[in-house]
């Protein structure tokens, strides 16, 4: 914890002084929009399409819908979209990079905030004041601890065994229940919901803090990840569902970890077909070579998804996110879903 809040010719709360407000898709209309930007080119085109792919996928009552999660669009001010999304019955689960989960959402759920900033800020000041950037987002560091501790609170209450972590996230939802100071937080939405929510690797992040103190302080018997059982359980959505579709925000781990499943369980021996359908927003160069970049046509070579109804959006998603995601909710096509429940398939 800092010992001195008040270095330097600001003060903490100098900086911390204008909280990042989450958008509201049901507040706006973009339909009108969309439907312009079909008759447009470049992005703008290309998220008129991504609009139209994931209504299909929205209208197709066979198709299991998959959201990622990567990068730091929760705490940019898009946390309440994926919280709606949920709500209104148009993922059925998630996987998401343990920052995403626990820095931005659970944070919140315990009443701390995100603040508007400046990426020109000088970043020396702000760690003498214990604040930390995303960009142009400031966090208070001392509040992100107190999230790595109320980790090692609830890992310090469980059974000690080992958990995925769709299990753990399932006991924070129970946690925010009794104990949210933020009402309707992505977990706690997707825990009223059976959605289940993984993130692959859950240790990068408030997470992984606290539980290395809960198995600190309980070398013998404690709490474990087990991510190979995720994998299995994530594979099994995939196996029990007729079609998916994949709505990608960002890459890395997770868009890479829900393109496996048709690969695992060809080699459990099911018959799977590849993703349906797959909308992936980034602004990552596919020059690289990297998993995060890698377009969904070349994810096609690989037999993970189907490119008859693919979209890539090369723009900042919280620019293009918010516009696909009111469109959808205003259309309505959700209203005629049957909620799929997968929490409920794990017991």
């Amino acid at each position: 914890m800092s010992s001195k809040k008040n270095i330097g010719h600001n003060s903490k709360k100098d900086f911390l002084k204008k909280p990042v407000e989450h958008i509201d898709i049901t507040s706006f209309d973009s339909r009108k929009i969309i439907s312009s930007m079909e008759k447009m080119s470049f992005v703008s085109r290309e998220t008129a399409n991504a609009a139209n792919i994931y209504n299909e996928m929205i209208k197709d009552k066979n198709c299991t819908i998959f959201l990622t999660l990567a990068g730091s669009t929760s705490a940019a001010g898009c946390m309440n979209i994926y919280k709606d999304l949920v709500k209104y019955n148009m993922v059925d689960a998630i996987i998401a990079t343990g920052a995403s989960i626990i820095d931005m959402d659970f944070f919140e759920a315990l009443g701390f905030k995100h603040y508007q900033g400046s990426q020109f800020q000088n970043d020396t000041e702000l760690r003498k004041n214990y604040i930390d950037r995303i960009y142009d987002t400031y966090i208070d560091e001392d509040e992100l601890q107190m999230c790595d501790k109320k980790i090692f609170e609830i890992a310090n209450n469980l059974e000690p065994r080992s958990y995925t972590s769709r299990e753990f996230i399932k006991e924070i939802g129970k946690f925010l229940k009794k104990n949210s100071k933020k009402k309707e937080s992505l977990i706690e939405v997707a825990y009223d919901n059976n959605v289940p929510i993984f993130c692959p690797a859950f240790t990068d992040s408030s997470a992984g803090f606290g539980l290395v103190m809960h198995q600190e302080k309980n070398p013998k018997k404690h709490v474990t990840i087990d991510s190979i059982r995720e994998f299995r359980e994530l594979t099994e959505i995939k196996i029990k569902s007729k079609g998916s579709g994949l709505f990608m925000i960002g890459g890395g781990v997770p868009k890479n970890f829900i393109q496996d499943t048709v690969i695992c369980a060809e080699l459990l021996g099911k018959e799977v077909d590849m993703h349906k359908y797959a909308i992936q927003i980034t602004v990552a160069d596919s020059r690289d070579g990297a998993c995060s970049s890698s377009t969904l046509k070349e994810a096609s070579s690989w037999g993970k998804v189907d490119i008859t109804k693919e979209q890539m959006v090369f723009a900042e998603a919280t620019t293009v996110l918010p516009l696909i995601a009111s469109d959808a909710y205003h259309k309505g096509y959700w209203k005629n879903r049957t909620r799929k429940n997968f929490s409920k398939i794990f017991g």
